[in-house]
């Protein structure tokens, strides 16, 4: 088996910029899961394929640890929810789920990708169908069937899972809300890992423009939205270096 261990989980919502951060970390070296488990890195017939999702429940059902069948094959897991006509499976809304990933791994980092929800509702309502059939059609944690087809019920329960996730997880420097919008995002991103980030810039936009890079800049930490993420960004890169240390 493979000595890959994976160290980083995204809790964001899907549109939220998690193709970004995929990208971003498979460009650091990282091997990072969207969505599924890639045919190409899974030797095991059973896996190929399957969403990220579903292993992360059966580790958990089985074991109690979400991570069994995904170690060995990933070191991020940077969208980890699935909506399709035959499954709804939400592991960043998911408590008890959560908590399981932190006590199978004291040292795991956690982030959770994080634009405006407004612009996050209207990137949903323009992306196919997710906004107008699919999600209120699931039963989602926190938006149940029937709900979420108008952008104030789907700004509701986005800003209701990142109060959540702040709740859950309050001053652990493990966990990094991060927005993909703002000019530090990279350096947040990577004083949280410890990773040297050669790109970062947008990808997966509804536009269909070619994707943009965006070039390394100073921290702009006031920059942020009044409504954004709600963390001591100051000591971010001192307090995950610390936790890295104890891990």
């Amino acid at each position: 088996m493979s000595d890959l261990r994976v160290k980083l989980v995204n809790l964001g919502l899907p549109k939220t910029g998690t193709t970004t951060l995929h990208h971003a970390l498979v460009q650091a070296g990282w091997r990072a899961a969207d969505h599924k488990v890639r045919r190409i890195h899974a030797r095991d017939p059973g896996l190929g394929g399957t969403a990220i999702a579903r292993q992360l429940y059966n580790g958990y059902f089985e074991n109690g640890d979400p991570f069994a069948h995904l170690d060995g094959l990933y070191d991020a897991l940077t969208e980890i929810s699935v909506l399709n006509p035959t499954a709804s499976l939400w592991p960043q809304c998911d408590y008890a789920l959560i908590k399981a990933m932190r006590l199978a791994r004291p040292g795991m980092l956690f982030v959770a990708t994080w634009r405006p929800a407004a612009e996050i509702s209207d990137s949903m309502r323009r992306w196919g169908n997710l906004g107008t059939d699919r999600l209120p059609a699931g039963a989602i944690p926190g938006l149940p069937e029937g709900y979420g087809d108008t952008d104030a019920q789907r700004i509701r329960w986005i800003e209701g899972h990142y109060a959540m996730l702040r709740d859950l997880f309050g001053e652990d420097p493990r966990y990094l809300e991060l927005p993909v919008g703002a000019d530090d995002a990279r350096d947040l991103l990577a004083a949280h890992t410890g990773l040297d980030l050669p790109w970062w810039g947008k990808l997966n936009e509804n536009t269909g423009e070619t994707p943009q890079e965006r070039p390394k800049t100073k921290s702009k930490t006031g920059d942020r939205p009044k409504d954004g993420p709600h963390r001591r960004r100051k000591s971010t890169k001192n307090k995950a270096e610390k936790a890295r240390g104890a891990a």
